[in-house]
C-alpha cells in the first residue's frame, strides 16, 4: 500500500489534503509543529478508511533539517516506503512593506517556506533515489507566478524562490535518477483559510483590505474544493517537473467574467470556516 507524508498538515490545505489521500487508500503520515493540534487531526483522520488505511503523526519543526529526517525514517518503519512527500508546511507575511518588517519576521518566512522546502526536498529526495521512486511536491503560492503586492515582498519572494528550486531540483533528479524521482509542483491558487489572515506563525492577525476581499471571494476556494481536484491527479502523475493546477488561467478568467452573477462572500459571519 502506497503512503504519503505531508508537512504542515495538522489544519487548513495540508489536512485537507491527509483526509483525501486516506479516502483514496494512502496510509498517511502528517506532520506538525503544534502537538496540540496534530494529536486532534490524527484522531479526525483514524475515521477516515479505518479498515484499508493506516496514519500516524510526527511533531516536525521545518526549519530544522533533523525533523525531516526523523519525519522519513518514522514514516519508512511504519508503512515501508514514502510514495509522495509534500512540503506543504509555510507561513504568511504580515501585511507590511519590507522596511517595516524585523529582522526575525523575515528569518521566520524564509526560514519556514523557502529553506522548509529545500530541507524537505532534499531529505525526501535522497531517500527515494535510494528506494528507486517517488514524488516530491512543492507548494507554490503568491509570487511563484512574479505577482506583486506591497505587504507580500518577503513571501513572494520565498515562494517564487521556491518554484525556481522545485524546477531545478527535478532538472538534478532527471541526470540524477532518470526521472525514477519526481520533483513537482503544486500549485493550489487563493485559499480561504485561517493563513490569509494570520501572519508570524498565528501570531498577528490581519485585516484584508475590502479590495482584497472583493478578489478573495472570486478566485477563491475552500481547501475541501481544491484536494478534490488536485489529490487524485498528484496520485496519477507519471511525469518529473509536473506542475498540477487548481487555479488555471482559463478557471480564473470565467471566475471573473461570471462574478456579477456569482455572488460570493467568504468573509462574513455566516460563511466562516
Amino acid at each position: 500500500m502506497k503512503s504519503v507524508v505531508i508537512t504542515g498538515s495538522a489544519r487548513g490545505f495540508g489536512l485537507c489534503q491527509a483526509k483525501k489521500f486516506k479516502e483514496l487508500g494512502f496510509n498517511v503520515v502528517i506532520s506538525d509543529i503544534n502537538e496540540t493540534n496534530l494529536k486532534k487531526a490524527l484522531e479526525e483522520l483514524k475515521k477516515i478508511n479505518p479498515e484499508n488505511t493506516g496514519a500516524i503523526s510526527v511533531v516536525c519543526d521545518v526549519t530544522k533539517r533533523q525533523d525531516h529526517e526523523k519525519l522519513w525514517k518514522e514514516a519508512k518503519e511504519v508503512f515501508g516506503t514514502v510514495d509522495i512527500w509534500v512540503n506543504n508546511a509555510g507561513v504568511n507575511s504580515p501585511d507590511k512593506p519590507v522596511y517595516e518588517l524585523t529582522d526575525k519576521e523575515i528569518s521566520f518566512i524564509l526560514d519556514v517556506d523557502l529553506k522548509g522546502a529545500v530541507y524537505g526536498s532534499a531529505v525526501a529526495f535522497a531517500g527515494m533515489k535510494e528506494q528507486g521512486f517517488g514524488q516530491i511536491y512543492n507548494v507554490e503560492g503568491y509570487g511563484s507566478n512574479d505577482a506583486m503586492m506591497t505587504g507580500l515582498t518577503m513571501y513572494g519572494t520565498a515562494k517564487r524562490a521556491v518554484t525556481y528550486f522545485t524546477r531545478s531540483l527535478a532538472e538534478e533528479s532527471h541526470d540524477l535518477t532518470g526521472d525514477k524521482v519526481k520533483v513537482c509542483r503544486l500549485t493550489p491558487g487563493i485559499m480561504i483559510t485561517d493563513f490569509i489572515t494570520h501572519a508570524n506563525g498565528d501570531k498577528t492577525e490581519i485585516e484584508l483590505p475590502e479590495k482584497t476581499k472583493k478578489v478573495y471571494n472570486i478566485l477563491g476556494d475552500y481547501p475541501e474544493t481544491i484536494v478534490d481536484y488536485v489529490v487524485p491527479r498528484m496520485i496519477a502523475n507519471d511525469k518529473n517537473d509536473a506542475d498540477v493546477v487548481w487555479l488555471t488561467g482559463l478557471r480564473a478568467f470565467s471566475r471573473f467574467l461570471f462574478a456579477p452573477f456569482n455572488k460570493r462572500d467568504f468573509f462574513s459571519d455566516t460563511n466562516k470556516k
